[in-house]
């Protein structure tokens, strides 16, 4: 997975894994979820991010299943 922050466009992409993109669907205004051949989402863009999500205080856990 790879999280990326685009600070000049305010806008936030989570990849969960590469994969070509087959289809960009919109989710709301603000939000596109990318689509592979098979139908699952392989990423998701949001727009305006620092106003949807504390970017700054953006942290990453693993926890055990």
């Amino acid at each position: 997975m790879r999280i990326r922050y685009f600070q000049d466009t305010d806008t936030l992409h989570i990849e969960f894994r590469p994969a070509a993109v087959a289809e960009t669907r919109d989710l709301d205004e603000d939000t596109l979820l990318d689509i592979d051949g098979e139908g699952s989402i392989c990423g998701i863009t949001v727009e305006h991010a620092s106003a949807r999500a504390e970017i700054p205080k953006f942290s990453y856990e693993q926890t055990a299943a």
